[in-house]
């Protein structure tokens, strides 16, 4: 485990989070004192396949209606998706 400054950890926080999704835990310090751990995530976040990605897509399309829906009404129904 790899102890990291938290001004270090801001500059470099892109790398960092590469060597943490590798496996690696980083302990972020402020003045020398332990504030954070970075830790890799317990379960990968699933892959969504193309073809499912552009089913959902279409879908969606097909509920919003720019000419009868408001912007925030679009927004919402979105998210629901």
């Amino acid at each position: 485990m790899r102890t990291i400054g938290a001004f270090e950890a801001k500059t470099h926080l892109s790398a960092l989070l590469e060597r943490v999704s590798k496996g690696e835990t980083i302990t972020i310090t402020r003045h020398g004192v332990p504030a954070a751990r970075l830790v890799p995530v317990e379960e990968p976040a699933k892959r969504i396949l193309h073809a499912t990605l552009v089913e959902r897509m279409r879908d969606l399309r097909a509920r919003v209606r720019p000419d009868t829906m408001r912007v925030k009404d679009m927004i919402e129904e979105g998210r629901r998706s």
